[in-house]
């Protein structure tokens, strides 16, 4: 059995350090440029180094994505960003693109290589041409079985590292490739600008028939088809780490804090557990998947990974999350007005909240008083981003993340 790494997705330089503290052994960003997370904060250069310090004085390994399908007139920046990272010395870069990987070859020689899930990675053949290319990781294709990544592990050279997506947002198109945010809104989809068509409403319309819907699944006005399932694998932590797979990622480099520090967190227990003692895992199963669900999900499926999806991987009658829990916000630093508070939803005193701790406690309080930044009491926090300062009648540690119980 190896020992894989769980790998988080980090949006920003505060989510960050949140999961390098909530239980990561590595983390992959964005930069400004290059990456399939147009949309994400992303990181600038500055950020990148502080993000990489940080993370290295944990143990905590870093990886950058360049994973977009460049086009000629990416070619030159490619170039040029690459020379710029050498001075950022991430642990890896991720890439897709054989031109984009040529580059990185002979900008940054000594860098780590992975390659991306959207180059489409379906079979051992492609994970030995990429590895005579010089690459160290090749990341599987989300339509692989269990059985297919075992069989490309006895198929591969031993210090070829397999990496494979086991939570997280699932993708309509194969491996990532679509079409359909560039057809509809002019956005590609493979150049990070992807507007999730798939999430859309979707309804048929018969040539002849203009205006008239009709129905596509069973007998609704309009059905949501392309809506995947998130992929879910936190009751399958022993059959994922006899499988062979070396590092075990999950999606979400446009997430909060809260789902990232929720997943790490659940993940880092679920893991260590089964190192541990197989059986102490199984009998906390069902804790795992109460503290999961303590995200936003859109419902969870085990994807490919036990054989073919079946209808009931999509969901058919809403594009929205799950959401029990609000994120509040991270804490801070101390004065004599209690803790620093950037607020990220609104919240009062008086109003019960709940601390979430990194070695897996989770505490119920109660806000007892909201300051300013200059001292000046308020009854609540509504204003987005606000820094506010926190009594919560009881010791907080920074990095605590504070969240709030949403009614069923």
């Amino acid at each position: 059995m190896r020992h894989p790494e769980l790998l988080i997705p980090a949006s920003s330089l505060e989510v960050l350090k949140v999961a390098v503290i909530y239980g990561a052994d590595a983390v992959y960003i964005g930069g400004e440029v290059f990456g399939l997370r147009a949309n994400a904060k992303n990181f600038s250069l500055e950020d990148m180094k502080e993000g990489i310090q940080f993370a290295h004085e944990h143990g905590v390994k870093v990886y950058v994505t360049a994973n977009i399908l460049a086009h000629n007139g990416d070619l030159e920046g490619a170039r040029q960003y690459f020379r710029e990272l050498k001075d950022v010395a991430p642990d890896a870069l991720i890439i897709s693109d054989p031109g984009m990987f040529t580059i990185a070859r002979e900008e940054l020689p000594d860098m780590e290589l992975h390659i991306s899930t959207q180059a489409n990675n379906t079979n051992y053949a492609t994970y030995n041409f990429w590895y005579k290319q010089g690459a160290k990781r090749v990341v599987s294709a989300r339509e692989l079985s269990l059985e297919e990544i075992k069989e490309i592990r006895h198929n591969i050279p031993d210090d070829l590292e397999i990496e494979t997506f086991i939570h997280g947002a699932m993708c309509i198109s194969y491996s990532g490739r679509c079409l359909l945010s560039n057809y509809f809104t002019g956005r590609d989809a493979n150049q990070g600008a992807c507007t999730h068509p798939c999430r859309w409403k979707y309804a048929v319309m018969e040539e002849s028939r203009p205006g008239e819907y009709l129905p596509v699944y069973e007998n609704e006005r309009g059905t949501y088809i392309f809506n995947s399932k998130d992929l879910c694998m936190i009751e399958y932590i022993p059959e994922i780490l006899a499988s062979g797979i070396d590092s075990l990622k999950i999606e979400g480099r446009m997430k909060t804090a809260l789902y990232v520090a929720t997943v790490a967190r659940t993940y880092r227990m679920a893991i260590d557990d089964c190192k541990k003692s197989e059986e102490y895992y199984r009998s906390r199963i069902d804790f795992y998947k109460e503290e999961i669900a303590k995200c936003t999900y859109r419902q969870f499926t085990t994807g490919f990974f036990f054989g073919k999806p079946t209808s009931e991987t999509q969901i058919y009658d809403s594009n929205t999350y799950n959401k029990n829990y609000t994120y509040l916000g991270i804490a801070g630093e101390r004065n004599e007005w209690g803790y620093r508070l950037e607020q990220r939803n609104k919240f009062s005193v008086g109003e019960e909240v709940e601390i979430m701790k990194p070695d897996g406690r989770n505490i119920t309080t109660v806000v007892k008083s909201i300051r300013d930044e200059e001292g000046i009491t308020q009854e609540s926090a509504p204003h987005p981003k606000q820094v506010i300062y926190v009594d919560f009648g009881m010791e907080l540690d920074k990095f605590d993340i504070i969240r709030r119980r949403e009614e069923a």
